[in-house]
């Protein structure tokens, strides 16, 4: 099985091409290369509906969602 090639590698500084969130500029902080996706920090905020437990409380917590690699380009 050979290994994707790709662009992009974390710690890289990209910009987003297309989206709602088009323009932005952020660090990679994560690769999925089987999936072709990246977490890139401060782009793409998802909602994420927790439930409360003995460790914390419930509520809606908004963190980064996966950008697809095709939307991404690096910066130098």
């Amino acid at each position: 099985m050979s290994k994707k090639k790709l662009h992009i590698k974390k710690n890289d500084l990209v910009v987003v091409l297309s989206g709602q969130d088009r323009g932005k500029r952020g660090v990679v902080l994560e690769i999925f290369p089987k999936k072709d996706r990246a977490i890139v920090e401060g782009v793409h905020f998802i909602k994420r509906h927790l439930r409360p437990n003995q460790t914390g409380q419930g509520g809606i917590v908004e963190r980064e969602g996966t950008i697809h690699i095709s939307n991404l380009k690096r910066v130098e």
